[in-house]
């Protein structure tokens, strides 16, 4: 039986929600002071890397950029045969900054937790948010998202993917229901 696939998001519309979430970060930070984005390999950060160029055109300044593999700190490494670790890429220091953690689907939480105590492993910042493209619900954390580009309840046997081009750039969503 065949997967079947609904665009949930086109591209423009993965735009408008990177435009959104990018406004509603400088909203609530009053600017770039501080602010540093830290995307999680590879959704996230292919979307962090957007998401520091939109608010680059809109405020004019760049904001600094990082990846992190969270593969070493997931509770379910047991689980999940040979994955690979990735590069965790952060030239510069955390502390005392204004962490955007950036992930293009939040599911569980338990790779936003991940996450958190990789960033903490680095330093220690004044802060972490949480930016995501779909917030697709089944929390089994207490992990809660500062922006959101979508809220899209799913079942637990569906799946979300977000399609990059050959650039990274996020292109579009799709719903999979098998």
């Amino acid at each position: 039986m065949a997967a079947e696939e609904i665009e949930i998001l086109d591209s423009d519309g993965v735009n408008r929600a990177i435009t959104r979430i990018a406004h509603e970060i400088l909203e609530k930070n009053k600017g770039v002071e501080d602010l540093v984005l830290v995307g999680i390999r590879t959704g996230g950060a292919h979307l962090a890397a957007q998401l520091q160029q939109k608010i680059a055109e809109i405020e004019g300044q760049d904001v600094l950029f990082g990846t992190i593999d969270v593969t070493l700190y997931r509770d379910d490494l047991a689980s999940r045969n040979n994955l690979a670790v990735g590069l965790t890429d952060i030239p510069f220091p955390l502390g005392d900054r204004k962490v955007i953690l950036v992930d293009d689907v939040l599911f569980t939480g338990r790779t936003i937790r991940a996450a958190m105590e990789a960033v903490m492993d680095i330093g220690r910042p004044e802060l972490i948010q949480l930016a995501i493209l779909i917030d697709r619900g089944h929390r089994e954390l207490p992990i809660r998202p500062d922006y959101i580009g979508r809220n899209l309840p799913t079942a637990r046997n569906e799946q979300i993917e977000v399609d990059f081009d050959d650039r990274n750039t996020a292109q579009a969503v799709h719903l999979l229901r098998t």
